[in-house]
């Protein structure tokens, strides 16, 4: 005779912390809409064990110049809109993504040095094209970072735009920007439960609410260290749960960054031939870093290539069924 067995179930005290981006009208800004992140007061996917009350969402990363170092692959993907940023913009939008990731680049597209007024103009001009809320991040130099975002976060006063990257050498600057202009601000730290945990608490202890800090605790590739970045992340999301206050922030990560770095995604020629074909193998290796980062509970992926976005789309829809 059949018996009933009984699921186990975990019961947690905590939750993720729910974070909005972006203003609407009504609200001061001028997006179409806003994406609110977090919730979560069981792992991911989990629904069975609590609530899942927002699905993780994708941004697409497109830069305020065309990029010099991406991969061929990547250049033909976007090949008719690389050129002007608000063209690529639109045709982000229109691949359904939900957030859009601005990089203000260190240089203008004619190799001169990048200034103050193009980088405000890029951002006010991506407001313009798109009607997604916005991540704006700098080149990803301290002082440069510091430069651009600065006057970027005065120029979207009331936008509730994602300032980044907040590390530790220059968040008191960012977070100062952000406070004075109702943004949010990303926290980056190496792949370490206690260091994302501290500069948290650092932001915060400036005054910062914990409803504008994003955790973004680093990943790498698909054979390139995603293991340790997805145990750190696990980690980070079961004190969460357990009630760790300072570890609640929903988290972002970057596999379109990641994934493309690595040779087997961004090399063509001179590989095994074993390895199969370079653009397909390339969208998996971004597809599957992102899909491992998603179920371990990132918030916001960050991603490349309209393909890869389309199946982990996909991924995510089918995940957060019933």
């Amino acid at each position: 005779m059949p018996v009933a067995v009984e699921i186990p179930k975990e019961k947690y005290n905590g939750k993720v912390r729910e974070i909005t981006i972006g203003a609407t009208k009504e609200q001061g800004g001028t997006r179409a809409k806003t994406v609110t992140i977090g919730g979560e007061s069981t792992m991911p996917f989990l629904q069975f064990e609590g609530a899942v009350p927002h699905p993780p969402v994708i941004a697409v990363e497109i830069q305020s110049r065309k990029p010099v170092d991406w991969s061929p692959v990547l250049m033909d993907a976007w090949k008719d809109v690389m050129d002007d940023p608000t063209a690529w913009a639109k045709a982000a939008e229109a691949l359904g993504v939900d957030l859009i990731l601005l990089k203000i680049c260190a240089t203008q597209a004619d190799g001169s040095p990048n200034n103050i007024a193009n980088a405000k103009k890029v951002v006010r001009d991506e407001l313009n094209a798109t009607g997604l809320p916005l991540l704006v991040f700098g080149p990803g130099q301290a002082e440069l970072d510091n430069e651009f975002l600065v006057p970027v976060a005065e120029e979207t006063k009331g936008e509730r735009i994602v300032l980044g990257v907040c590390e530790d050498k220059n968040y008191r600057t960012l977070v100062a920007a952000a406070m004075a202009n109702d943004h949010l601000v990303n926290s980056r730290t190496p792949m370490d439960v206690n260091l994302a945990k501290q500069l948290v608490i650092l932001i915060h202890d400036m005054g910062l609410p914990l409803e504008r800090i994003i955790m973004d605790p680093t990943t790498g590739a698909l054979g390139y260290g995603i293991e340790y970045g997805y145990s750190v992340m696990e980690r980070l999301r079961l004190a969460a749960l357990q009630g760790d206050g300072m570890t609640q922030q929903p988290m972002l990560v970057t596999p379109g960054e990641e994934a493309w770095r690595v040779k087997e995604a961004k090399v063509g020629t001179d590989v095994p031939e074993m390895w199969g074909d370079w653009a397909e193998r390339a969208i998996h290796w971004e597809t599957i870093t992102a899909s491992a980062l998603v179920e371990t509970g990132a918030n916001i992926v960050v991603m490349r290539h309209p393909e890869a976005i389309k199946r982990v789309k996909a991924q995510i829809a089918k995940l957060m069924e019933q």
